[in-house]
């Protein structure tokens, strides 16, 4: 199984490797430390499975998986982040992601996940799965579950301190597209400024103080 490895820590990447080659049926057939190689290196390799981070500098990995599901319907990719909270878990996979699993798992999660989803199958780490379908049962109390994939996106990186030139330039989008969605979103979580927004993003765990 032929794997491209998206991961902006050069040494995480190289644990990994080490991991997944040492099954044996398993091959990382290339690595990209952000975003926008993770989308060059899926077009000139075409890998079986993309194991993607979504915390990285420029293009986030929620974009990268939409450029490459946008590009190849049928992509498999398996996010493997630090972010467990569900709100990161429902957007990956609505923005085209086959599997999650948090990189707190044991390593054998790993290799099962990449297998399953090498194979056709969806894959959600057996916790995260739980808390999916509690969170289901009881409904959400996030504001940031109305918000879309887009404006999830744009939210986190507006929390981050990025101005609306600067994620324009990050997402390819033109700065009015930005400052539409910016307004739309604030409009959406009842705040009026982006310190707010901010605070409400730390107070949910989306960013870290």
């Amino acid at each position: 199984m032929r794997i491209l490895l998206v991961d902006d820590h050069a040494v995480v990447r190289a644990g990994f490797k080490t991991l997944l080659e040492n099954q044996g049926d398993l091959s990382v057939i290339a690595e990209a430390e952000s975003g926008e190689a993770a989308c060059r290196q899926f077009i000139e390799h075409a890998p079986d499975v993309v194991i993607m981070d979504l915390s990285m500098p420029g293009v986030g990995g929620i974009e990268a998986i939409r450029r490459i599901v946008s590009r190849q319907s049928d992509a498999r990719v398996l996010v493997f982040s630090m972010h467990e909270d569900t709100l990161f878990v429902e957007q990956a996979l609505q923005a085209g992601a086959r599997g999650y699993i948090g990189k707190s798992s044991a390593p054998v999660v790993l290799v099962e996940a990449v297998r399953q989803i090498a194979n056709g199958n969806i894959y959600i780490d057996p916790d995260i799965a739980q808390r999916l379908a509690f969170q289901k049962t009881k409904g959400s109390d996030s504001p940031f579950q109305a918000l879309s994939t887009r404006e999830f996106e744009i939210v986190c990186l507006l929390a981050e301190g990025l101005s609306v030139n600067a994620i324009a330039n990050r997402l390819a989008l033109s700065y009015k597209t930005v400052a539409n969605y910016a307004t739309q979103i604030k409009s959406k979580l009842e705040v009026d400024t982006s310190a707010e927004l901010t605070r409400l993003a730390i107070r949910h765990g989306l960013v870290r103080a």
